[in-house]
């Protein structure tokens, strides 16, 4: 991949500097507040003038996703803080440029759709269909920097920045990547719609292929679930799939950042739904002052570090007016540690008569780390999580709002265990992440049925 002056020529020749087109939303110019912040976890770029090179043609393009798909998505997000709606949320932890691909995507977009449909069995309401997809290429890392066979290189932080290759010029920082990185959204974008387009949230089609995926285990619960879509088959199922990233690189965030003229409201045109992750949620950071401008629907991940008083200054700083649909928190604690950590945030909270969405990420508090230094995770600690967090807002008297998962489209041997289990000696079987594991189909479809049991067993 070209650097620098390099870089610069290729985009001259390959007609990268696209004409400006016309767009109901505008570019926002001027001085930005969250620049005078501190800013975490931000590469290193060696060629400010091929950064700016970069922003600026991003500056130019049409927005990746509209202002009025996000206000649809603020309403649905609304109906699930109020207990009218559940959010189903997944996909790579780390996008690659490669995962563009229509069948990628599609698979990823119908296991999503898959497992609304047990959930909406399960819980009796509307789901909301959120991607994990068309703007996840950057990543922090616990460290700045990878040391391999005695050479010591920048960690990789994701497609958006650098490669996942371990040589000097792959893992240099690129800012040529940021322009690929808005191009694979856009094209995932556009493979998403056809996949709508064909029919593919359309609940007969989504039986057939949760039968294909789920393991014969759950075969009973498949059969009932089909039973009740034919008997409701217009009842609370998704028309609509929304996509949804970490903003953390706050330069290609700000080049997307557009107006809608005449209304006063500014939006992050790179993806519906924006979070701000559990390293880089300091109220008083970069990533806060940004994002807390935009119109979108905003998330932030709470780690095991998060206390009561932080979340509540950033329902202040995020949420001021305390609007549902808003503010979202995912929780990220572990099976370890949620029933100890999360009661007193969640109290604390709803005492200040906060109306927020809280959703479920199972996957990152229990990642560990096997012989030969492999990653991933067990599946029985993911169910395990998933149980106690809705138990905690059973006996809390509040809402369980969403999943946020990390999961692939294909059969990938990434987390352990399952009603058709990986075991420890599959795991360099089919280990594609670019990062962190991810449940494969049949286990994503395990945990969901697991979830429809306990809800189903608290009724009875």
């Amino acid at each position: 991949m070209p650097s620098g002056s390099m870089a610069r020529a290729n985009w001259a020749g390959s007609g990268w500097w696209a004409p400006v087109r016309s767009s109901t939303i505008g570019v926002l110019d001027g001085a930005e507040a969250w620049q005078r912040l501190p800013r975490r976890h931000q590469p290193a770029w060696p060629d400010a003038e091929a950064l700016l090179a970069a922003t600026g043609w991003l500056a130019r393009q049409p927005p990746l996703v509209a202002a009025a798909e996000c206000d649809r998505l603020r309403a649905a997000l609304a109906a699930a803080a109020r207990g009218q709606a559940f959010l189903v949320q997944g996909g790579a932890c780390a996008e690659r440029f490669s995962d563009a691909s229509l069948a990628r995507v599609g698979a990823t977009t119908s296991l999503l759709r898959q497992l609304a449909l047990v959930l909406w069995y399960a819980l009796d309401v509307p789901t909301v269909l959120v991607g994990r997809l068309a703007g996840q290429y950057a990543k922090p890392r616990s460290e700045p920097t990878e040391l391999r066979d005695g050479v010591r290189l920048p960690a990789y932080f994701g497609d958006a920045v650098n490669d996942l290759r371990f040589d000097e010029a792959a893992r240099t920082p690129d800012p040529v990547r940021l322009v690929q990185a808005y191009r694979a959204s856009a094209r995932t974008r556009g493979h998403i719609r056809r996949f709508v387009e064909a029919g593919g949230l359309d609940p007969r089609r989504t039986v057939d292929a949760l039968r294909r995926t789920a393991t014969e285990a759950h075969a009973g619960l498949v059969d009932t679930i089909a039973r009740a879509a034919a008997q409701r088959p217009g009842d609370g199922h998704p028309t609509e799939v929304f996509t949804s990233h970490e903003a953390l690189l706050l330069e290609y965030e700000a080049a997307l950042r557009r107006a809608v003229p005449g209304s006063g409201r500014e939006y992050g045109s790179s993806g519906h739904l924006l979070w701000i992750g559990d390293r880089t949620r300091a109220a008083g950071g970069a990533h806060v002052e940004f994002l807390r401008h935009l119109a979108n629907p905003l998330a932030v991940k709470l780690g095991p570090t998060a206390r009561p008083e932080d979340v509540l200054a950033l329902a202040d700083r995020l949420d001021p007016d305390n609007e549902p649909g808003r503010l979202t928190f995912v929780v990220r604690m572990g099976a370890a540690l949620i029933s100890e950590l999360l009661p007193p945030i969640v109290e604390c909270v709803r005492s200040a008569g906060r109306t927020v969405l809280w959703v479920c990420d199972p996957m990152h508090g229990n990642t560990r780390r096997v012989t030969g230094g492999r990653k991933t995770r067990l599946v029985v600690d993911i169910v395990q999580e998933v149980r106690r967090f809705f138990d905690i807002h059973h006996r809390l008297g509040t809402w369980p709002g969403g999943l946020h998962l990390e999961l692939a489209g294909y059969p990938v041997t990434e987390c352990l265990g399952g009603t058709d289990p990986v075991e420890l000696t599959d795991l360099d079987r089919r280990y594609d992440s670019a990062c962190d594991p991810r449940l494969n189909p049949a286990q994503a479809v395990d945990l969901v049925a697991q979830v429809a049991a306990t809800v189903n067993g608290a009724r009875a």
